[in-house]
């Protein structure tokens, strides 16, 4: 493997890998394995372990009881082993970014790019860590109506036990390391389910956090079909917390999950409101950036253009002119448009694109597709019978709905399903806070396209956009739970006097 034997643990035979259970590389008894599909060639790329449900309750056994020395292990000797991890991912970013320019059709320098933002990501948690894990609180009786000072109050984090993390496809390693550093700094142990598209990618990750020397045990990641352990894993007693990003599947879990703390980022249908005061040149360029940057594939993509009437057409001129240089091909070539993850997602994407046509919207582009790979599409005149008006089509495909007055944007982006981002160009900050405040959305964008990063902000969402918060800081709160020794004195007690 050349450059790449440094994982040459990890791989079981030609372009077949293991499972990581209990600090070993492993080859799973079922004897079955799961393919993983090149976007480009829709050929089969690679082979992950198909693990059972025996091997998953042992994983979950080793977890648990590994969590309880790791819990253990002093706060600054946890943010050192992340520090080592998030180096050594940094060092070995070309092999991981290979895996995903053909896993998932990333552009190879997007690819990248994310797994140093992966181990930027490791850093800053653990940095992080070390200070919120390190404060505590002292409460005081006598500050409640009824109470003298008999009683002290000391609280401080403790881990909740054993977090499963499901990271989306198109960010399998990001997304992951999202999950895996803030359950680690706090004393948990992690079991990683990942993707089987960005599987591979997502087991080298796993490999740098192994020669980064946690403990056995502390770190599980096994593959498989979701319908042989999906439900077995999010339904499993050992499990303590669970963190997903990715689609509807997520609504079934959280319905399913028991009193576990979740956190779900579920998709989103983020409206992008353009008044009549807006830059139409920043607008445009946020637009391409935030509608078809990794071919729309991202939870935060521009989903919808509400633009007022009067600048439409500047707008949508705009627009296309730039769509016009996006380079379509495949990710080693670095283009701009890159083949969607799979062949149904393609035809999902071109049923949207169909039922925009027969219901008369205008194609400013000409709808190509070859397999996988769909041209950048902009859909102008979209009405609100239409599926696109709604869906989120994961896609290079953006519609363009044509309104009269901000009241408007604001309805259509408050009747969705979804919440997640939104974004609103105009001069006016009034204008801007009093649009951004109706909006029912995690988040609101000003004067530039939605975005998860950077990666300590807060990131969210309402409705079926999901459940709980992200962002550095609060997913390590999320990770654990709040723990109280008081003491009771015998009389009232004061510090001074």
């Amino acid at each position: 493997m050349g450059e790449n034997s440094v994982f040459d643990a990890i791989v079981a035979g030609d372009d077949v890998f293991k499972y990581y259970a209990d600090g070993e590389w492993k080859v799973s008894n079922s004897g079955k394995s799961v393919p993983v599909v090149n976007p480009t060639t829709r050929k089969i790329q690679f082979l992950v372990q198909a693990c059972t449900q025996e091997e998953v309750n042992k994983v979950m056994e080793s977890a648990k009881a590994a969590q309880k020395s790791w819990a253990k292990t002093p706060l600054w000797k946890r943010a050192e082993l992340l520090h080592k991890a998030a180096a050594i991912l940094k060092d070995h970013k070309k092999p991981i970014a290979d895996c995903l320019v053909k896993e998932i059709a990333k552009p190879a320098k997007d690819a990248a790019s994310e797994v140093v933002r992966s181990g930027d990501l490791v850093s800053y948690c653990a940095e992080e860590g070390v200070r919120v894990l390190g404060e505590g609180k002292f409460l005081v009786s006598d500050s409640f109506p009824g109470n003298e000072r008999t009683k002290y109050c000391l609280t401080s984090k403790i881990p909740l036990g054993v977090v499963l993390a499901i990271p989306p496809f198109n960010y399998p390693v990001n997304l992951a390391v999202s999950k895996i550093a803030p359950a680690l700094i706090a004393g948990n142990s992690i079991v990683l389910k990942p993707p089987t598209q960005g599987a591979v990618s997502a087991l080298h990750m796993v490999h740098c956090f192994h020669l980064a020397g946690f403990p056995k045990g502390v770190i599980s990641c096994v593959t498989g079909k979701g319908s042989e352990i999906g439900d077995f894993l999010t339904m499993h007693p050992g499990v303590n917390c669970i963190s997903f990003t990715g689609g509807d599947t997520g609504i079934a879990i959280s319905k399913k999950a028991g009193m576990i703390p979740l956190q779900m980022e579920l998709g989103g249908k983020d409206a992008c409101i353009i008044l009549e005061d807006a830059d139409l040149d920043l607008a445009a360029s946020s637009i391409v950036k935030g509608g078809f940057s990794y071919s729309g594939q991202r939870c935060t993509a521009v989903k919808v253009v509400l633009v007022m009437e009067s600048v439409a057409d500047t707008l949508v001129k705009k627009v296309n002119e730039k769509l016009a240089k996006l380079t379509v091909g495949p990710p080693e070539n670095d283009c701009d448009i890159t083949p969607v993850v799979t062949e149904s997602s393609a035809n999902f994407i071109e049923d949207l694109v169909m039922d925009a046509k027969k219901k008369g919207a205008t194609f400013c582009q000409e709808y190509k597709r070859e397999g996988n790979l769909i041209w950048p599409l902009l859909l102008d005149n979209v009405k609100q019978d239409m599926r696109i008006a709604w869906e989120e089509p994961f896609g290079p495909v953006l519609p363009v709905i044509r309104i009269s007055n901000a009241e408007e944007g604001i309805h259509h982006c408050n009747a969705s399903n979804f919440g997640l981002q939104g974004c609103v160009f105009t001069k006016d900050i009034n204008k801007a806070i009093l649009i951004s405040d109706a909006m029912e959305t995690g988040t609101v964008q000003i004067n530039s396209a939605p975005a998860r990063g950077p990666d300590h902000f807060p990131f969210q969402g309402v409705k079926d956009s999901g459940i709980g918060s992200q962002g550095v800081t609060n997913s390590i709160n999320m990770m654990t739970k709040i723990k109280s020794t008081v003491i009771n004195l015998p009389a009232p007690s004061y510090a001074m006097g």
